[in-house]
C-alpha cells in the first residue's frame, strides 16, 4: 500500500484529478478504449466535478460504477445517477456508462456487459468506516463468495443495515485493475485503514482485497 496524505480535502481532490487525467491519457495513447470504475457516495463528487473538465477523447472512455443500489438511475441514492450528474457533463457526456442495474436480461446480462468492458484500467474506490469497499461489506452473507477467485464479475449482495439490496463488482474484478486509488477523508476512515492493515483479512476488512496494490489518498 502506498499512502499519500494531504493538508486538506481540496488539495487531495485537485491532485487526484490530475493523476487520473494522466493515467487516462496514458492508457488511451496505447489503446482504443479505457475502462474507468468509480464509486458513488458524497466524497468523490468534487473529484468528478474537476475530472469532467479534463480534455480527453471521452467517447473512448467506459465508466463503470463499482457498485449500485437496486434503484432506478434517477433515484437520489443511485450511484450511476450521481456519476452521470457530476462527471458526465460537457465534453465528458460522450463517455459510455456501463450500468449495473439489471434489465430484462437479469444479473447474467449485467455480468456479460461488465465482462465485455474488463479489465478495469483505472479503479477509484471509497472505503467505509467499517472497511467495506464497493458493496463488499463485512458480515454480508455473500461476502465469502464475492471474494473467491471464481466469483462472477458482479453479484447481488445484502448490505447489512442498508435499505436496498445491491449489485457489486466482485473482488477478482477489483483486484484485476491496472491502477487502484482509494479516496478517504476524516480521522475515522484513517483509523479504519490502520485497523484493516492490522487485520490483513478481506473477510473481516474487505478493503484488504485490494490494499496491497492500491494508492490511498487521505485528508483530514
Amino acid at each position: 500500500m502506498k499512502l499519500i496524505t494531504y493538508p486538506d480535502v481540496e488539495m487531495m481532490i485537485i491532485d487526484l484529478a490530475n493523476v487520473l487525467a494522466g493515467e487516462l491519457n496514458n492508457v488511451l495513447f496505447h489503446a482504443d478504449r479505457v475502462t474507468l470504475a468509480l464509486p458513488g457516495g458524497t466524497t468523490p463528487g468534487p473529484l468528478y466535478d474537476d475530472l469532467c473538465a479534463t480534455p480527453l477523447p471521452w467517447d473512448r472512455v467506459r465508466v463503470l460504477p463499482t457498485d449500485e443500489r437496486l434503484v432506478a438511475p434517477d433515484h437520489p441514492r443511485s450511484n450511476e445517477g450521481m456519476i452521470r450528474s457530476r462527471l458526465l457533463t460537457g465534453a465528458a457526456a460522450a463517455a459510455q456508462v456501463v450500468g449495473l442495474c439489471p434489465g430484462a436480461d437479469g444479473i447474467e446480462g449485467v455480468s456479460n456487459r461488465i465482462g465485455a468492458a474488463l479489465p478495469i484500467d483505472i479503479l477509484v474506490l471509497g472505503m467505509g468506516a467499517d472497511m467495506h469497499i464497493a458493496s463488499l461489506f463485512p458480515g454480508a452473507p455473500e461476502l465469502e463468495a464475492a471474494l473467491g477467485p471464481d466469483a462472477p464479475p458482479v453479484m447481488q449482495v445484502t448490505a447489512p443495515g442498508q435499505p436496498e439490496p445491491r449489485i457489486t463488482l466482485t473482488a477478482p474484478v477489483l483486484r484485476g485493475a491496472m491502477s487502484t486509488h482509494i479516496l478517504i477523508t476524516g480521522a475515522d476512515k484513517r483509523a479504519a485503514l490502520d485497523r484493516a492493515v492490522e487485520l490483513d483479512d478481506p473477510r473481516l476488512a474487505p478493503v484488504c482485497a485490494v490494499l496491497k496494490t492500491a494508492t490511498v489518498h487521505w485528508a483530514e
